[in-house]
């Protein structure tokens, strides 16, 4: 039997010779060494003299098999590797934190660290540490309520059905412009690991909505449609529509001023106005449902995907603050009156929708208070990028949202407490 001893005297590892360090070849090398084609390898004879075994393989198919190989081969002789070689050799060193720009970098992608914008990598840990998923909700309590006739009243129940109506729609139209326009366009890797975070997250509010109408057994086809037969809910996602239709095209680039402005507004448009107004009148009226124990379970959802869309509204405005900050030129007269108008259409298209909603107080709210509310929502906007306020001596009127949206605490939501900002799976309370 082999003993520690006899182990310990084994012979012990010739050393190893320290390899020489030699120049690093350059992109051009390494590709062309790359589609070199293999020197042809001599066939292995069996080591004993048992039979081999019967291949299953047609002879037809081998040499299928090997025309395939070879036109591969001879395609890779042929290949043209001037394209896309310039870009190659501009990414091909170490990136140091002062060649990351926010837009029209050309630093390697790539590269994640060193971090240049640690804010941004500290939102993706903190929208991580936030995860969480419709199911864990319980819905029972919404389906008993709804179920019932005398459960709701009229209103309350289309306040319900045009924010699931809306809501459904919009975190669809905020995600597709993360991935069809923002992310191809931002050319910070840091960044663009948050944008990727937050394109799951708008995925998973959708999927929350679409939990709340199944539950609540609605009409889908209505509800999924309303922001094609609402006009208080067609005119908000039209608005939003029309400024990605052209960075959504594969051919825009930026580089220019006319083109980075146009990215700027689009950020601004979903950022500051989608997000930042276009939300707040349907998570106020839901939540406070919730806050009347009515709708518990659609309350709760409501509550994570704010939690979510307040940290998509910061993130947001740092980049736009960042962009101005790199890139001063953009940010002339012109564009700081377009970005102006833009937050004003935004707080009206949504004073109409509250209207919509609550064409009577409901829920200790009305229409009135709603507008001053949205017109407070608008003035935090525009001066979080560096605007006027336009609306003067508006104050909240709904002073406990305020409490909600703390991302580190939460007071008095259903007489209780959350204790910190955690995974929704997690979620504790006192």
């Amino acid at each position: 039997m082999l003993s520690w001893d006899d182990f310990n005297q084994e012979e012990a590892p010739a050393p190893v010779a320290k390899p020489k360090i030699e120049q690093m070849p350059s992109v051009n090398e390494v590709v062309q060494e790359a589609i070199k084609p293999a020197a042809p390898v001599a066939p292995v004879k069996p080591a004993s003299a048992e039979p081999a075994f019967e291949s299953n393989v047609d002879s037809k198919d081998e040499q299928t098999n090997s025309d395939a190989l070879q036109q591969a081969i001879n395609d890779l002789q042929s290949l043209d590797i001037a394209s896309g070689l310039e870009e190659l050799e501009g990414t091909a060193n170490r990136v140091a934190v002062d060649d990351k720009r926010m837009i029209n970098c050309r630093a390697d992608l790539n590269q994640l660290v060193p971090f240049k914008y640690d804010w941004a990598w500290q939102k993706y840990l903190d929208g991580c540490a936030n995860h969480w998923m419709p199911q864990e909700v319980n819905m029972n309590a919404d389906i008993a309520l709804w179920k019932n006739p005398n459960g709701l009243t009229d209103d309350e129940r289309l306040i319900v059905k045009r924010n699931l109506g809306f809501f459904s729609t919009a975190d669809s139209l905020v995600a597709n412009n993360l991935v069809l326009a923002i992310y191809r366009l931002i050319t910070n890797p840091e960044c663009r690991q948050y944008i990727l975070r937050q394109a799951f997250e708008e995925a998973i509010h959708t999927h929350a909505y679409q939990y709340c109408i199944e539950s609540l057994a609605m009409d889908e086809g209505e509800i999924f449609n309303m922001y094609h037969e609402i006009p208080s809910v067609a005119k908000k996602a039209s608005w939003g529509l029309k400024y990605t239709q052209s960075l959504s095209d594969p051919n825009f680039k930026t580089g220019t001023i006319e083109t980075d402005q146009e990215l700027l507004k689009n950020l601004i448009a979903f950022y500051c106005c989608l997000e930042g107004i276009f939300f707040y009148c349907g998570f106020t009226q839901i939540l406070s449902m919730g806050r009347r124990n009515k709708m518990t379970g659609t309350s709760e959802q409501f509550q994570y995907i704010l939690r979510d869309e307040s940290m998509h509204l910061n993130f947001g405005i740092d980049m736009i603050n960042q962009i101005k900050l790199e890139n001063p030129q953009l940010w002339n007269d012109e564009m700081k009156e377009h970005a102006t108008q833009m937050i004003l259409q935004a707080t009206q298209l949504e004073i109409e929708y509250a209207r919509d909603t609550m064409p009577r107080g409901v829920l200790g709210m009305n229409a009135a208070m709603m507008e001053e509310y949205l017109q407070f929502i608008a003035n935090r906007r525009l001066v979080q990028i560096g605007l006027s306020e336009q609306f003067k001596g508006v104050s909240n009127p709904f002073p406990w949202m305020s409490e909600i949206m703390d991302l580190r605490k939460e007071k008095n939501f259903f007489e209780t407490r959350v204790i910190e900002y955690q995974t929704g799976g997690a979620l504790s309370w006192d």
